[in-house]
């Protein structure tokens, strides 16, 4: 076997890195990486350095997985900074780190790719080994603190765990299609004073005049990818910082990824005023961005939640991850559901420290869903 540690990822051919993903996973295609790497969304600028690890039999790639060697933890949503900081406190180097994830993105996927002619016993007992030894080697070469694995597939993450790899715990709420037949059907399924509080809020934005759209990237215009780029930097500038993003990302990913582009537009007087941006997989929708340059109350939960409730139901998709974090999402029908990374420390100074944070987080979150669990919307013989 050949291994080649690439520094970009169209130094492996697509239609070989395709093959291996599952489900169609829009994050994952080699189509969207390449639009981060191409439109400089990742790279110096922001602390995400890609060193994908492709492994070649005969001249075909049987195994690989995206990586990234990081000098700061921004877009992860898997937050270590009281780790850095203890690094940092003791005179250690806590940076540069390798993490195997979609940057700003966190999406449930693969993250140990291999050949789906490889069996399953080959898979767990051959190839998800060589990838950790690889990846020990690049941490070494690095001087990196370590290595992590942010939502991976649960397969992926029962057998890290097996290897002794710190698993840590968080809380996302996700939407589950129970084979609806339309929206109407889904609030059938809630208590009649949390459907009446939907029904009021979305007339509410019907009676403001707005309208909203559904576009894939065959229908939207290169002013809808504009306007949508306007409104993720607004956004951003407004609430959470630095956008990583930009126009030329967003319109070559629908360029080349048009139907597992879900971009809904709201206008209010023939003005766009807000949008909101999902992905979709063959099973999954995916919530990633939204913004707008007008306030119109339950707009946000319209575009962001509503309409993608409507899309899965309309196209048959069994679960919507709409985002991280957001009580908010439970009265509307989001589920709260556990979501785990899993992380390895080449040097650890902190071990039983660290051991106990992590047990510490565990039960907290455990506890939290547990809370969230009874303050769903849904009937009791509907949960």
């Amino acid at each position: 076997m050949q291994v080649e540690i690439c520094h970009h990822i169209t130094q492996i051919k697509a239609v070989q890195w395709n093959a291996l993903i599952e489900n169609n996973n829009p994050f994952l295609r080699h189509e969207f990486l390449a639009a981060l790497e191409a439109h400089n969304c990742v790279g110096k600028k922001f602390g995400w350095l890609p060193r994908h690890i492709a492994v070649y039999e005969d001249d075909e790639l049987v195994a690989a997985m995206p990586l990234y060697e990081k000098y700061n933890s921004y877009g992860e949503f898997v937050f270590d900074q009281s780790w850095a900081e203890a690094w940092q406190q003791h005179g250690l180097k806590y940076f540069p780190k390798l993490v195997s994830a979609i940057p700003y993105t966190p999406a449930l996927g693969q993250r140990l790719l291999v050949s789906k002619n490889v069996s399953k016993e080959d898979i767990t007992a051959a190839f998800y080994p060589l990838l950790i030894n690889i990846l020990k080697d690049v941490a070494s070469q690095l001087e990196a603190s370590g290595f992590h694995f942010l939502f991976p597939h649960e397969s992926e993450l029962n057998w890290l765990k097996e290897q002794g790899m710190l698993i840590r715990h968080d809380c996302q709420f996700h939407w589950h299609n129970q084979n609806y037949r339309c929206f109407d059907d889904f609030l059938d399924q809630f208590s009649s004073r949390k459907r009446k509080n939907i029904i009021k809020e979305r007339q509410g934005v019907k009676n403001a005049g707005v309208t909203l759209k559904r576009l894939n990237g065959h229908q939207a215009s290169e002013q809808d990818w504009q306007k949508m780029a306007y409104f993720y930097e607004r956004t951003f500038h407004e609430k959470w910082g630095t956008p990583t993003l930009n126009y030329n990302f967003f319109q070559e990913v629908a360029t080349k990824l048009p139907e597992q582009v879900v971009l809904v537009l709201a206008e209010q007087e023939g003005v766009c005023i807000a949008g909101a941006l999902m992905f979709c997989s063959d099973t999954h929708l995916y919530g990633r961005f939204w913004g707008c340059d007008k306030t119109v109350k339950g707009l946000h939960f319209e575009a962001c939640y509503y309409q993608g409730i409507e899309y899965c139901i309309e196209n048959k998709l069994a679960v919507f991850e709409p985002g991280a974090q957001g009580e908010h999402k439970v009265s509307r029908g989001f589920v709260p559901t556990l979501t785990r990374s899993a992380h390895y420390l080449m040097q650890s100074p902190f071990e039983q420290s660290i051991i106990h944070f992590v047990e510490h987080e565990k039960a907290n979150v455990l506890h939290y869903i547990e809370d969230m669990n009874q303050h769903l919307p849904y009937k009791k013989s509907s949960k």
